[in-house]
């Protein structure tokens, strides 16, 4: 059993790595050509500002009082330059955002399973094409650029990671660090002939990322004092900078500025997805090269922006954030990053129709470049008689297009499967008609084993043929309208079970509908108190998928109400178990009691740094170091709990709500717990429907162990209410992860909910302390469903088979519906659809039921 389950979890392991493996790889291709125009360029140098996290209502709005809080920035738009909004593409985050802006490509979908902090893939962008480049700022965005730069000429300079502290008294610091370092850096060029001289090249970039206004967003929120003052001292550090570079370089005029946001953020201050408050960002430019404000009477733009703004009169440009690098580029003569597929944004130029033509007929054949390599790649590794060449871009319209582009320039037109020895050899012959097809396409070996691996394993279901047609037989002796009726419930469940990946509210459908199972079952006549924990606690749970996505309104008084709830309720146990067993007072009580104070002190924590954070305090010392304690004995108390089944399971409600509370922000950390009080009744509920059905249970749940070797002996054969309960753990999985928000999503979590653990910036622990948060009550569920087996006496084996059958039925729709574009969110959903197949191989096998595994 041990062997069927390693290799069931090694089978969906691969198939869920494939799903990365074939659609999240690179788009990027290598080996174009550059490409530039001739012309001279209207800069020398280009200076660009980038305010992580800032919102574009947020810097061109105003205040209470009618004034700015950007008068530097305002005064740009009315009287020296162009702007307009920057609109992005999800993911909304540091990373992608800075590539687009950067390197003109959006968020290449294999950097989803790589390293935050790492280049996820070779790429040419601005800095590396400028002749030097000089940057300022946090070390998680430089580093992107200055990685495995060919040559001496992108500099860089960053403050400490740990100074990116969310809970930090005032984290302006870090843009006024920024604006301090470069004014210092000016000044010293001043006695330093080498660098004097590079600072007046032509071709060359600064660089200044602000930080500061995204993390007083995450940990403040955008409609907060402190968010809207950093906006006010970003600004005032962007005047002294352009006042600097004009007096430095004698006001030569040609000095391009640029200012932009990489994304933007909630109104509950994250960002990751494609809400407007995060893919709307301020695009401001001034300087060599950009047009003058133009005044206009009207403008076509279907929102209310510009009468809130008060900016109907200076015209709007608006821009995609991918163009932002070809007009970087032009503006100072480099070529075009070579992955960009940016389009050159026109309107924004300030020079010569000819240099505007030659530009944009630069970018098309950069952006042609691509797709020939791109084609020619593709080409290699497929038999010609299967490769299809794009029609609209045949190397005669490819010709035909730039032949007609160049002339309309020099003519100055500048406006356009029985087991058996014959089944083994079908598979045989099968594998290696497989194994030659790709061969002679040249695929990849990851290939072979996605194709390959479907071989074997179909070839031992079709082995297992009797069991298959022992279900059917049970199926079929059922009366008529009882098939067709499982058959549309069966439908029905898979399919709400498929749309609630995408609309919460269905779970809340389905809680309802398990609600009135004792009424159909006549458990209500044979059970009542059971069935009335049954339906209270699926009517409750069925509130939770209603309510807004964890994050979006802490309470941290909620949070206290859940652990009060959970020591009530462990008063309640630790007495009935007193009056019901001798020895529980020498023996386990201590255990309980300990369990308990480590909830009391989670409480404290939260409460306590809360209260610090909100007074800019800092996380203290003594709550880091509780909480890491807390996490830390959470794997380790369950194991030394008596083996009986409801001692045992409660033992591990009490240490994950523990580490739960710690986690949670507000309505969520009730979450657990409900779910929790389901799992007791579900499995009472079962024990009771085993009986009726006329199949005696020798023990009751209160003296159920949990044992490694199972009697052989006790188990039963397959019944029709075997497919509710593998249903029901499908269901309840589900609900697990999308309860209280969506695992895909960063977006759907609060960065704030780690406060108690660290504040310091910190992805991978950050995401670690999350992911367990999000865990945990699958956890709870896997330890329910494994009760449920010994309570049912069904084998692992049988529900394993009908679990899959249901998870890889669903698989049958999420398999249509993968994307390799959009947000964090659109992807993540996806991609977790395929990892769902897999969770199914760790239903009936938990961490902590088993005292001899542990």
């Amino acid at each position: 059993m041990l062997l069927f389950f390693i290799l069931g979890l090694l089978v969906h392991f691969v198939f869920f790595a494939s799903i990365f493996d074939i659609y999240f790889t690179s788009p990027l291709v290598h080996g174009m050509t550059p490409q530039f125009t001739s012309l001279p360029p209207p800069a020398r140098r280009l200076v660009l500002f980038v305010a992580d996290g800032l919102r574009a209502d947020s810097l061109y709005e105003l205040d209470e009082n009618g004034d700015s809080r950007a008068p530097f920035i305002r005064n740009i738009i009315m009287h020296e330059g162009s702007w307009g909004i920057s609109h992005t593409r999800v993911p909304t985050e540091s990373r992608p955002g800075h590539v687009a802006l950067i390197a003109g490509f959006y968020e290449d979908v294999s950097a989803v399973a790589k390293g935050w902090k790492e280049n996820p893939v070779e790429f040419d962008s601005l800095l590396n094409e400028s002749k030097y480049t000089w940057g300022w700022g946090s070390p998680d965005i430089l580093s992107m650029f200055a990685k495995d730069v060919s040559g001496d000429h992108v500099f860089i300079h960053t403050y400490d990671a740990d100074d990116e502290d969310f809970g930090a008294h005032d984290v302006t610091k870090l843009d006024t660090w920024v604006f301090d370092n470069v004014k210092e850096f000016f000044r010293a060029a001043r006695n330093n002939q080498s660098l004097f001289s590079k600072l007046n090249e032509e071709k060359i970039v600064f660089f200044l990322h602000l930080l500061g206004i995204d993390t007083n967003g995450h940990a403040h929120r955008p409609s907060s004092r402190e968010y809207k003052d950093n906006i006010k001292i970003v600004d005032a550090g962007i005047k002294e900078i352009v006042s600097m570079f004009k007096h430095f370089y004698g006001n030569d005029g040609k000095t391009a500025f640029v200012f932009t946001a990489d994304h933007g953020m909630t109104d509950w201050g994250v960002h990751g997805a494609g809400h407007p408050s995060e893919t709307l960002t301020p695009f401001v430019t001034w300087g060599a090269g950009i047009k003058y404000p133009q005044n206009v009477s009207t403008q076509q733009f279907e929102d209310a922006f510009l009468k809130e703004w008060k900016l109907e009169n200076w015209k709007r440009q608006d821009i995609n954030q991918a163009d932002i690098a070809p007009l970087m580029a032009s503006l100072i003569g480099v070529p075009f990053p070579l992955n960009s597929v940016g389009i050159l944004p026109l309107d924004y130029l300030n020079n010569t129709d000819l240099f505007k033509a030659e530009s944009i007929f630069t970018n098309a054949i950069q952006i042609l470049e691509q797709f020939k390599v791109k084609m020619t790649q593709k080409k290699e590794v497929t038999l010609s008689f299967l490769f299809t060449p794009f029609k609209l871009l045949s190397e005669s319209k490819q010709h035909n297009i730039l032949r007609k582009a160049r002339s309309y320039i020099k003519q100055r037109k500048y406006d356009e499967a029985k087991p058996s020895r014959l089944l083994q050899y079908s598979f045989v012959a099968i594998g290696v008609l497989v194994a030659f097809f790709l061969l002679i396409q040249a695929y990849p070996w990851t290939y072979y084993i996605y194709c390959l691996l479907p071989v074997p394993i179909w070839y031992a279901v079709l082995r297992e043929f009797q069991v298959i047609q022992d279900l059917v037989a049970s199926l079929l002796s059922c009366p008529p309208s009882h098939f067709v009726g499982y058959l549309l419930v069966s439908t029905l469940g898979i399919e709400v079970l498929v749309l609630s990946f995408f609309y919460r509210y269905m779970l809340t459908a389905g809680l309802i509908a398990f609600a009135g199972w004792p009424f159909i079952t006549q458990l209500w006549t044979r059970a009542k108190r059971t069935s009335l924990n049954w339906i209270f606690f699926s009517l409750l749970l069925a509130v939770f998928p209603l309510m807004p996505v964890v994050g979006r309104k802490p309470d941290i008084s909620l949070v206290m109400t859940a652990g009060l709830l959970v020591l009530l309720l462990s008063l309640f146990v630790v007495a009935s178990l007193t009056k019901r067993k001798d020895s529980f007072v020498n023996e386990e009580l201590p255990l309980h009691l300990l369990q308990m104070l480590s909830m009391v002190l989670s409480m404290y924590v939260v409460y306590s740094t809360d209260n610090s954070l909100l007074k800019k305090q800092g996380l203290p010392l003594i709550n880091q170091i509780i909480s890491w304690i807390i996490l830390a004995s959470s794997f380790v108390l369950p194991l030394l709990s008596p083996p009986i089944l409801f001692e045992r399971l409660f033992s591990i409600l009490l240490s994950l709500m523990s580490t739960y509370i710690l986690l949670s922000r507000g309505y969520e950390a009730l979450f657990p717990l409900v779910l929790s009080c389901l799992m007791f009744a579900w499995i009472h509920m079962e024990q009771e429907t085993l009986q009726q059905s006329g199949v005696s249970c020798k023990q009751k749940v209160n003296s159920i162990q949990f044992i490694y070797n199972t009697d052989l002996t006790q188990l039963r054969q397959l019944c029709l209410d075997d497919i509710r309960r593998a249903f029901f753990l499908v269901f309840f999985l589900v609900t697990a992860f999308f309860g209280t928000g969506n695992i895909a999503s960063v977006n759907s979590f609060d960065v704030t909910s780690v406060y108690c653990f660290l504040t310091v910036f910190s992805p991978f622990i950050m995401g670690a302390l999350m992911m367990w948060k999000i865990l945990i009550p699958f956890v709870l569920v896997m330890c329910a469903f494994e009760a449920v087996q010994l309570t049912t006496q069904l084998s692992s084996k049988g529900l394993f088979l009908m679990v899959l059958v249901i998870s890889d039925i669903m698989a049958l729709h999420f398999f249509f519906l993968v994307r390799d574009y959009g947000s964090w969110l659109d992807i993540g959903t996806r991609s977790f659809q395929k990892l769902f197949r897999g969770l199914d191989f760790c239903t009936t096998k938990s961490f902590y039921p088993n005292p001899r595994k542990s």
